[in-house]
């Protein structure tokens, strides 16, 4: 899907034009950027933290085009207002199929590379499930069970929003490794608005993790449960991911979810 071209966001402001259509990046480009990644250091981080960092996955061009999306409805099949569900304050959209090239291209490109974290820990947990290579094979399986709707999402922060401590569960089938994209500066566009997640071991106070992000960098994170290991064996550890309040400006960040929803 191509589109014009967005104007560039009021400086300081982190907020974009509306007339301005999200530019479709080259998937190839996508492609490119994911394989050079150090998968390796990546997975160790995901195996200790839970979280790992891809930085500069997505150019400042490619991050204002997305977020200058959010104004167009036609991109999208709902629209959700946290405060209204006790979610939070603030905003987002789930997209509608066909997604936007750039984000059709992050889905396809980042999942088979998390596809070998993804069972290993369900190894590690005792769980049976197993993900095929190819994320078009992972959604046939999703589509047969009735997850149809698409995930992938973005999000709009303003001055005091927030997301509550949250996993995203869609339906029986859930990839465990989800990713999430800032599309907004800090210190430029917003200020606060920290990506946050919390550990709960059993039978131990729950641990918090702060990740710092820049445009265009990414989180790996677990959706709700990743292996430790124990003295006895892996056990398994609970998670939960959101937003620290904002505190002035406007955050924009796009959700890549790999499993679609009931």
């Amino acid at each position: 899907m191509a589109f014009a071209g967005p104007r560039r966001p009021v400086p300081g402001t982190g907020k974009p034009s509306p007339t301005a259509l999200p530019k479709t990046a080259p998937a190839q480009d996508i492609a490119t950027r994911v394989d050079s990644v150090d998968w390796g250091a990546l997975a160790a981080d995901l195996d200790n933290y839970g979280c790992a960092t891809i930085h500069g996955l997505l150019s400042p061009p490619e991050c204002e085009a997305l977020a200058a999306g959010y104004t167009h409805d036609a991109l999208f099949r709902s629209r959700i207002v946290m405060a209204s569900h006790g979610f939070g304050r603030g905003e987002y959209k789930y997209f509608a199929y066909p997604l936007p090239g750039t984000v059709d291209a992050l889905r396809a490109a980042l999942y088979p590379r998390l596809v070998p974290v993804a069972n290993r820990w369900n190894a590690a947990m005792s769980i049976d499930t197993r993900y095929p290579a190819a994320h078009a094979d992972y959604l046939a399986r999703c589509h047969r069970a009735g997850q149809l709707r698409p995930t992938p999402l973005l999000l709009r922060y303003g001055p005091g929003d927030y997301n509550c401590l949250h996993q995203d569960l869609y339906g029986e089938h859930v990839f465990p490794l989800q990713v999430a994209i800032l599309l907004s500066e800090p210190g430029r566009d917003f200020t606060g608005g920290e990506f946050v997640m919390t550990e709960q071991r059993p039978r131990m106070q729950s641990r918090a993790e702060v990740v710092t992000l820049h445009q265009g960098d990414a989180v790996v994170f677990a959706v709700s449960q990743r292996p430790v290991q124990g003295s006895r064996g892996s056990y398994r550890v609970n998670l939960r991911h959101g937003v620290s309040r904002l505190h002035a400006g406007q955050r924009y960040t796009l959700g890549i979810i790999f499993h679609d929803a009931t």
